[in-house]
Parts: C-alpha cells; sequence; structure tokens
C-alpha cells in the first residue's frame, strides 16, 4: 500500500459557499477511458453536480468532462451520469440522510489516489442568502484583522526604532 499524498484533479468551490456542509464519504467513480484523458488534461467542470440514488445505487449528476480533440467528432454526451462505488452500508447511511434531514448530497472534491479516481461527497444544508453575507464578512474581517496585526507587529519592531 503506498503512502502516497492524494493528487487533487479538481475542487467543488462552490459546494462551501452554497452548503453547510456535514459527513464526508469517499467513494470510487465509474468512468471511460476518454473521460480519464480529459480529466489529467483537467478539462472538468464540477459547480452544479449532486448525488441521486436509483434502485440503491448512487449517481453523479452535472459533471461535465469535456471530450479530447481526437474523439469531437462522435456522439459522446460530456454531462452523463455517472455511477459512484460504495458499500451497501454507505448507501443506505447517505440515503437515511438524505430522506430524514432533508440533506442535499454534493461531490466537494476528485483526486487521484493510488492510481484510482476518488471523489469525496458530502452531505449539505442549503445555506440563506444572509448565512453567505456573514461568511462574507467573517472573512472580510479575518483578513483585516491579519493586516492590523502584521502592521502593529511591523511598527514594534526593535531593529526599526534604533533607525
Amino acid at each position: 500500500m503506498s503512502k502516497e499524498k492524494p493528487q487533487l484533479i479538481v475542487k467543488n468551490k462552490t459546494a462551501s459557499r452554497n452548503y453547510i456542509l456535514g459527513d464526508i464519504f469517499q467513494a470510487g467513480i465509474v468512468l471511460e477511458g476518454w473521460e480519464v484523458k480529459s480529466l489529467r488534461n483537467g478539462k472538468i467542470d464540477v459547480k452544479n453536480s449532486y448525488v441521486t440514488f436509483k434502485r440503491n445505487e448512487a449517481w453523479l449528476i452535472g459533471i461535465k468532462i469535456d471530450p479530447p480533440a481526437s474523439l469531437r467528432e462522435f456522439n459522446i454526451d460530456p454531462t452523463r451520469t455517472r455511477k459512484l462505488l460504495l458499500n451497501k452500508r454507505e448507501i443506505y447511511q447517505l440515503q437515511k440522510l438524505k430522506n430524514e434531514k432533508n440533506l442535499t448530497i454534493i461531490m466537494t472534491s476528485m483526486y487521484w489516489k493510488d492510481n484510482h479516481i476518488k471523489c469525496d461527497i458530502a452531505t449539505g444544508k442549503g445555506k440563506k442568502m444572509r448565512d453567505q453575507r456573514q461568511d462574507i464578512k467573517k472573512r472580510d474581517w479575518e483578513r483585516d484583522q491579519g493586516r492590523i496585526l502584521k502592521k502593529a507587529r511591523n511598527n514594534s519592531h526593535p531593529a526599526k526604532n534604533l533607525k
């Protein structure tokens, strides 16, 4: 077993902005050969992706993987649904959370792990607009606070006072 750090392919930045994330699960994903080639080139969009369940199987919807130039002439659907590889126990747990707590299941990131493509899916509760504004205010305040502390630290440095 290799101890390499997983290599990130793509991260869903809108997931943490639009949802309060909860439990995170690691899942494999069923891909075709051309899709893997496109992932290596970074030709993927995951903004509007989510997970749904059909016949006790998890399916990832909304991912757009652009086909390579050599396959553009063929009729390929870049937004097809892709099957997620999860244990029955995990599927049951996710279905239970989705139905009981009315949560959305979204993909947060996709990465290479031991020559396999894995993705992290998380349960999420949609943020209201006021929650998003509070997050922006908090982030701005932390940034300003860091600047103030850095400026105060630089002004009180003893070597600068000797000049």
